[in-house]
């Protein structure tokens, strides 16, 4: 198959990968309402200097950090290297631990570990375009504008309640 045509199908895929998640998403938010289920997560808040890398998922409006759910048998730590190096193209970087917490989102109940790397430069992103649509670096300034999800605003001790 020419280049081409493999850009083409890569296009398509990738926006069927996204119509399936903007759909996925809100059917999911439903059935977790409904079930409360209780669910582990890690985020990851890459520093590039001051500024904090945010990615935009195809999916919700607000940012968040790189990161999803643990699997089974997972560390949190592990699955913060995975979904970073699956969502951004991020590996082989030395996460630092800096605590979880607990509360209920989407529906869930959960528990966020959160884990930083400090970079001084940003660095070249990978985007999957799938589940990550974009990335912004907001300086500390910035993200007193920013719609952001409930753990990242949790991370930054802000109360999304007012």
């Amino acid at each position: 198959m020419p280049s081409l045509e493999r850009a083409r199908a890569a296009i398509l895929v990738d926006s069927v990968w996204r119509m399936v998640l903007r759909l996925g998403f809100p059917l999911a938010r439903a059935w977790w309402h409904l079930r409360r289920p209780r669910h582990e997560g890690a985020l990851v808040a890459i520093y590039v200097g001051r500024a904090l890398l945010l990615v935009k998922t195809s999916y919700r409006a607000e940012w968040s950090f790189p990161g999803g759910s643990i699997r089974a048998g997972e560390t949190p730590d592990a699955a913060a290297q995975r979904e970073m190096e699956e969502e951004i193209g991020l590996s082989s970087y030395t996460l630092l631990p800096a605590g979880s917490v607990y509360g209920t989102w989407d529906g869930r109940r959960d528990r966020v570990h959160f884990f930083e790397l400090h970079l001084d430069c940003m660095p070249e992103l990978r985007l999957d375009n799938r589940e990550i649509i974009a990335a912004h670096l907001a300086s500390p300034e910035d993200l007193h504008s920013i719609a952001l999800t409930a753990p990242v605003a949790a991370y930054l001790g802000r109360d999304l309640s007012r």
